[in-house]
């Protein structure tokens, strides 16, 4: 018993310096074509440096469980090069015992991408909220307010935030009496939502009478930056302990939420994805070769593989977004079908 946990150990810190190092390179790689790309767009080094880092953390679930399915192949091939997974199958371990600790390793890593790295990502994007974060109609933002004063409709075609205001840019508001009548239209290059209503210190407004002028305008609202970004943000951009709360608040207000639970789910399962990828890593990784020569061919086979599977996941969710599939299972039976997979391959292996 005190073997197989002195293992265990072993064969877990082996995982997890495999896994590393693929994120590093990989990190390293995209963190420096970012800078390079939005070296340009930046007034000084560190506001580009501070961008590619925010730009990085939006990638890091994408390429996720392609790390952790390298990095067991990684962690595998120097097992089985310096003759350790040799030693460690004629002690008379089994391939399931000696892929525990993998899988483990890729349970905590799919934990703590939900729980700690989404929520630090969708924190430090939200400092830096553009159109591209916000679901879009007819590639424009619109946005409406009902009060008991009538309507409020605004349409702009980008926004960016301002410390805590919202600017909206080429923007039209409609405002409307409780009766539908067109009261007031007003265009402006830059509209500021604040705590305090919405605000133009250059408007051109056409009033109910058809006349227009440029003036200063503002009004008094019920939407704040805080109320719009929490309704109309793309799920991705809402934090794994935020979305159950949202989810509530959209649904009793009659709003579809299909694009918020495929997120949740995907978050909550996110573990049982990477433990996926890990046993997928292990089927590729069996050998009896102890130099492993085919080991380039199993890397880039498999590296194809996890694009395909990349591909299907994405088919998975968005017709669980579309309502073709239950989230839930548009969700968990990706990965249960690669563990089913993948398990049913080692055995085969593990028989001959």
């Amino acid at each position: 018993m005190m073997r197989i946990g002195i293992l265990s150990r072993f064969l877990f810190k082996r995982f997890f310096r495999g896994v590393g190092l693929v994120l590093l390179i990989v990190s390293g790689v995209i963190y420096a074509v970012t800078f390079v790309e939005r070296l340009t767009g930046n007034p000084t080094i560190v506001a580009t440096m501070n961008d590619a880092w925010v730009r990085l953390m939006e990638y890091v679930p994408m390429f996720l469980p392609l790390a952790v399915f390298m990095g067991t192949l990684v962690a595998y091939y120097s097992l089985t090069r310096s003759s350790e997974g040799i030693i460690i199958s004629g002690a008379g371990v089994s391939t399931y015992q000696m892929a525990r600790p993998f899988l483990f390793g890729a349970f905590l890593i799919g934990v703590f991408a939900a729980t700690v790295i989404n929520p630090y990502a969708v924190k430090i994007s939200s400092e830096n909220i553009t159109r591209d974060k916000l679901q879009l109609v007819d590639n424009a933002i619109w946005l409406r307010e009902a009060s008991e004063n009538g309507y409020i409709t605004i349409t702009a075609r980008d926004m960016r935030k301002v410390n805590d205001d919202l600017i909206f840019v080429n923007a039209t508001i409609y405002t409307q009496s409780p009766e539908f009548k067109l009261q007031n239209r007003i265009n402006s290059a830059q509209i500021k939502l604040s705590d305090t209503g919405l605000s133009s210190d250059n408007a051109e407004i056409f009033d109910s009478n058809g006349k227009t002028y440029h003036d200063k305008w503002n009004i008094k609202t019920l939407l704040t930056p805080k109320t719009v970004l929490e309704r109309y943000l793309q799920p991705d951009q809402i934090s794994f302990w935020n979305l159950p709360g949202f989810i509530r608040k959209m649904s009793g207000i009659g709003v579809s939420v299909r694009g918020h639970l495929v997120q949740f789910w995907t978050l909550l399962f996110l573990p049982l994805t990477m433990i996926a990828m890990a046993t997928l890593g292990v089927a590729f990784s069996q050998t009896r070769q102890r130099r492993n020569h085919s080991f380039a061919t199993k890397f880039s086979i498999g590296i194809l593989t996890c694009f395909v599977l990349y591909f299907l996941l994405n088919v998975f969710n968005a017709l669980g977004a579309s309502g073709t599939l239950p989230a839930l299972l548009a969700i968990i039976a990706p990965p249960l079908i690669i563990i089913a997979l993948s398990g049913i391959f080692i055995a085969e292996f593990d028989t001959i």
